[in-house]
Formats: structure tokens, C-alpha cells, sequence
């Protein structure tokens, strides 16, 4: 079926349904940000491949809310289908419910389809319907029954034990602490939903979500029982003996809600708003003594890493940067004398970092954007948009890899050749911003908006800025994009620790033309101890060269300057040992200090 297709088969559904209008998000039944295929309707429905988004469809338009990391990527995917594109935090674009008001009538009612929709959200939502034009909501219907005919299955791959040598804390100490931070909250249950959150809890592992390492389950704990729900299939004998030996009992999958209509037993269920879709809830609601909606406590448990996930990324690191000395030295040797393009170079970089020990996957689709693809924030080349590489301009290359023992993310724009001055300069500032990061230090609990202004005052004070984060969580052998720490302009008041991962990605992008964007994982440690605190600095994770070649020393301070060849010579001493004669020389080269004024 064409886009214009289903749509039409949609509409047809909606007003035999008497639905003014129809929501799709891009989450699935565990609020997740990257989702098993059965859960891509908002992809099926409109085109358009971000994993972040929401359609609107009514009987006589569409249109397509999502962020400037997909601008110019969802413009080209909705081109002739009809679908407008919404910009989110433009001045001049309207509000979901904004838009939804001129399009139907007072009173229409509109629906979702409330598994794959957060209470939270939910609640949300029907106040500004409520607010904007007297609408209803109806959350009970899932259109895409009747009209995804070919639509996949659940995911139902095995799962796998993650060692305790990685995960460095048993999954009986981990309940032990939920359970102590629930009994703060006077709650004695709780579901989790969220699918890394179920993975980091039980140090367990699967395939079923594309890139990343986790499985589909619901987790539940009522006083002292513990109870998975999950497919059968998807046990090994292995994970059997392992759940059983942790006395967790094992349910169906889909017996989740009937479980919570009937046998929960606990006084006080602690849902998060944001992570139990609206289903559930509605589940619980009439069946328990009280809901607690609070924040799951996990994340900030996940966030903060022990010593045995930390030694993890720092091998992880150390075999990914292996990965990409190989990668970038193979570019620079090949990009003038063969015809290399955008997927040739996300394949290389795949099977050298899969040569490494404990390579599980990548964890996210590599970004390889050639020159005006660069500007694209999180494009990823295809068939149809594949780029030769020239050897002159700028080429960007986001990518990270799933290793057992730790999770990578790292972002580099490399010279192939001759280069404006623009872009020269360019490079520099978005370098000088990555530094000002790199280069802080701050009091224990503040948060990431806090330090976000250090990396962007360069780029502010030349007239430039950028619209996405400049900063997330990663997770150990887990979701590469990890909360709830970032560092971002839009407010965060989670508090920044030690022993979290923060990335540092800054970056500028001329549209049309080319994109530069420097990225490290770091670490945060303390820095030191005084009179008025604990104060913590970033420590680099990533280890990999900084492209030298573009740089404009003269915009750069010494301290800036400093930083760059500290290291630099950090990342020879460290990936040398394990590089053969000519790539320790590609690596003395790429990394050799650049002169201090």
C-alpha cells in the first residue's frame, strides 16, 4: 500500500469509528525511544523513519509533529504525501491540540490507541482537547487491527544472562535497593515497564528492539514476590534456572493486565506516569487499595555506574577505538584512490568494530553524512541517498557499537581533503565548544541545564547555535540513549553525580551544505573536596583523535589548546599498545601536539 493508501484505508476506519481524528506517536507499550517493528504504526502510516515523532490524521489533512533533528530528513519523506510537516519550537508552529481545533468540530471525538500512550501523556492530552474545542478522547482503539495487514509480529527472540564480571551488582542486591527506595515511598509494589530498566534490574540481555540490547517483559514487585511477565518461548533453560534461582516467577506476556484486574494483592502500586501506558493503568486503578504515581526510582539507580560497568566502558572504549584508528586510517589511505561512498564506509567501520572481542551489535544506525548530508542532524544514508566521498570537504560520522562489556557513542567530522574557510571555522568553534564542556567543573547536584550554556556560549558569541541536546546518558551494554541526566537548554532537573555517563556532542549545521558535530561519552568523577562542596568534573570515556586538520589554532585559547594534545596523548598511550607498526604511525601523526602560543 502507497502512503496515500492507508491513509485512505484509515480515514474509512475513523469514520465508521465516528474518530474526528486519529494520533499516532512513535513510542510502543514501554514508552520506549527505539521500538520493535510491531510497534512502528506512526512509521507505517506516514513515511516517515524518526524515532521521534507524532502524526495527526483527521478526514481531510495530516500533519507530522517532531524536532530539528529531523527537519530536513521528514521534509524529503513526506514530500507528495500530503502529510504536513510541523517544526517543533518554531514560533510559527501550532500546538497538536491547536491544529486539531481548526481541523474538527467542538465536541468531535478524537482517538489514540492507549497501550502505546503514557498515563501522563494521556492525561495531558485529554486536558488540552478538553481546553481547545470541548473534544473527548477515546483511548481504547487501535485502528492499525484492521488496516496493517502484513503487520509484524512481537519480537520473540531468546534472552541471555548478562555475567555479573560486567554487571557488577547481583539482581537480589538491586531489588533489595528498589525495594528500600519504595518503602521510602510508603508503596510496597511497583511495575516497570520500561524495557532497559526490566534488562539492568534482572543482568539480563536480548535482541528483540533493534540496536538494543533488551527484551519485551513487564516486571512486577509486590512485597516480597517478584514476577516477570514475558513470553515463554523467549526462556532458555539457562534463564530458566537463573529466574528460578532468584525466585522470580515467570507469567505470559499478555497476562499482565488480567494480573492486575484480579490477583495483585499489594496495598500501594507505584506506577510512573511517564514509563505505564494509560492501559495499564486503567487496569490497576479500580483493583488497588492506591496508585502511588511517582518516578521510578531505577533510572537514577541505572544512571549511576559501579566500578565493575565502569572498567566495562573503559575496555569498551579501548576496543572501539581500536575500531575507528583502523576506520579513519583506512579513509584517509583510500578516499583519493577508490570509489568509496556513505554505506561503504558505515560497512568498514561495522566489520572492524565486529573483529573486536565481545561485539554484540551497533547501537544505533550509523550516521555517515557527506558534505551537505552533514547537516542533516541524524541522517542515515540509503540506497537511494547513498553519497560518493570526494577527497575534499567534510564528512560526519556518528556511530557507536554494543560491546557486552559497555556501550559506545562518538561522533567525528573528518577532513577528506581541501576545505573552505567556513568550514574551517566552523569546525573550530563547534571544537572550542566540545572543550569549554570537557574543560568544566561544577558543584555535585547540579543539573545538566546548568552546564549546558559552557559549550554553547562560544558558538552563541559568534552567532550560532544548535537545536538538539548536547548531551545524554549511555548505558552499560544497555540503551544508548540513557536518562534521566542530560545535559540540554530546555530544563533538567535531574541532578548530575559521579559515576554517570554524560556524552559532550556540540555541533553546527548550514543547511545545504555541510554539518560538523566532535562527540566524547564521558565520565563524571569528583574533582575535588572543599569548604563550600563536592565538585565534579567530565572525564573523556571516548578514546579516538580529534581530527587536527581543520582546526584554526588561532581561534583557540591555550588552555583549549592544552586540553586538545592532554588528550590527544591520552589516546596514544592507550590505543598504541594494541596497533600494529603502521597504524601506531598513522595514530603518532593524527595526534601529535599542536603548538601553544
Amino acid at each position: 500500500m502507497t502512503i496515500a493508501e492507508r491513509l485512505q484505508a484509515l480515514r474509512e476506519v475513523m469514520q465508521q469509528e465516528h474518530l474526528g481524528a486519529f494520533i499516532f506517536p512513535s513510542t510502543d507499550a514501554h514508552q520506549s525511544e527505539y521500538v520493535a517493528d510491531f510497534w512502528k504504526g506512526r512509521q507505517w502510516i506516514s513515511g516517515f523513519t524518526g524515532s521521534a515523532g507524532t502524526i495527526v490524521v483527521t478526514q481531510n489533512a495530516a500533519a507530522l509533529w517532531t524536532d530539528s533533528r529531523y527537519f530536513i530528513a521528514a521534509e524529503k519523506q513526506l514530500a507528495g504525501t500530503g502529510i504536513q510537516l510541523m517544526r517543533l519550537r518554531q514560533p510559527e508552529t501550532p500546538t497538536m491540540t491547536a491544529w486539531i481545533a481548526t481541523q474538527c468540530q467542538p465536541g468531535s471525538e478524537i482517538g489514540i490507541d492507549g497501550t502505546v500512550w503514557s498515563y501522563a501523556d494521556t492525561e495531558q492530552l485529554i486536558a488540552d482537547l478538553r481546553a481547545a474545542g470541548g473534544m473527548t478522547l477515546r483511548v481504547n482503539f487501535d485502528p492499525l487491527q484492521r488496516i496493517w495487514k502484513d503487520r509484524p509480529a512481537l519480537p520473540n527472540a531468546p534472552i541471555v544472562c548478562q555475567p555479573l564480571q560486567y554487571a557488577g551488582e547481583t539482581t537480589a542486591s538491586k531489588l533489595q535497593r528498589i525495594r528500600e527506595k519504595l518503602a521510602e515511598l510508603h508503596c510496597d509494589g511497583m511495575l516497570i515497564s520500561t524495557l532497559d530498566d526490566i534488562a539492568w534490574t534482572l543482568n539480563l540481555r536480548g535482541t528483540d528492539v533493534h540496536c538494543t540490547p533488551v527484551f519485551v517483559a513487564y516486571l512486577l514487585l509486590e512485597n516480597e514476590k517478584t514476577t516477570l511477565f514475558v513470553a515463554d518461548s523467549k526462556l532458555s533453560p539457562e534463564v530458566r534456572a537463573y529466574l528460578e534461582s532468584e525466585h522470580i516467577a515467570v507469567k505470559p506476556y499478555d497476562a499482565i493486565a488480567s494480573y492486575l484486574k484480579k490477583d495483585y494483592f499489594a496495598y500501594n502500586l507505584l506506577l510512573d506516569p511517564h514509563e505505564t501506558n494509560s492501559y495499564l493503568v486503567a487496569c490497576a486503578k479500580p483493583n488497588v487499595a492506591q496508585i502511588v504515581f511517582r518516578s521510578s526510582p531505577i533510572p537514577r539507580m541505572k544512571a549511576i555506574k559501579n566500578a565493575a560497568e565502569i572498567a566495562g566502558f573503559h575496555e569498551a572504549m579501548r576496543k572501539d577505538g581500536v575500531a575507528m584508528v583502523k576506520f579513519l586510517k583506512w579513509v584517509d589511505e583510500n578516499v583519493a584512490r577508490e570509489a568509496l561512498t556513505e554505506l561503504s564506509l558505515s560497512q568498514k567501520l561495522h566489520e572492524l568494530r565486529a573483529a573486536q572481542p565481545l561485539f554484540k551489535d551497533i547501537s544505533f544506525d550509523s550516521v555517515v553524512a557527506y558534505e551537505a548530508h552533514g547537516a542533516i542532524v541524524h541522517y542515515t544514508p540509503t540506497a537511494t541517498s547513498n553519497a560518493r566521498i570526494m577527497p575534499h570537504g567534510f564528512v560526519l560520522i556518528d556511530s557507536g557499537a554494543q560491546y557486552q562489556d559497555g556501550t559506545t557513542d562518538i561522533t567525528r567530522t573528518i577532513a577528506l581533503g581541501p576545505i573552505s574557510d567556513e568550514q574551517t571555522r566552523i569546525y573550530t568553534l563547534v571544537l572550542k565548544a566540545h572543550i569549554q564542556l570537557a574543560l568544566a567543573v561544577f558543584p555535585q547536584y547540579a543539573c545538566g541545564t546548568q552546564i549546558d550554556a559552557l559549550a554553547r556560549e562560544p558558538l552563541w558569541r559568534a552567532g550560532y547555535n544548535f537545536l538538539h541536546g548536547t548531551g545524554h546518558g549511555v548505558g552499560a551494554y544497555l540503551s544508548v540513549h540513557e536518562g534521566p541526566q542530560q545535559v540540554r537548554m530546555e530544563y533538567n532537573a535531574t541532578p548530575l553525580e559521579a559515576g554517570m555517563t554524560i556524552t559532550n556532542e556540540p555541533g553546527i549545521y548550514v543547511e545545504n551544505a555541510f554539518g560538523v558535530r566532535i562527540e566524547n561519552t564521558m565520565l563524571i568523577e569528583q574533582h575535588s573536596q572543599t569548604p563550600f562542596g563536592t565538585f565534579l568534573c567530565l572525564k573523556p570515556l571516548t578514546l579516538c583523535p580529534i581530527d587536527p586538520r581543520p582546526i584554526c589554532t588561532q581561534l583557540l585559547t591555550n588552555e583549549e589548546l592544552q586540553w586538545i594534545n592532554d588528550y590527544h596523548q591520552h589516546v596514544y598511550k592507550a590505543l598504541s599498545p594494541t596497533l600494529n607498526d603502521d597504524e601506531q604511525e598513522w595514530l603518532a601523526k593524527a595526534t601529535a601536539p599542536i603548538s601553544v602560543c
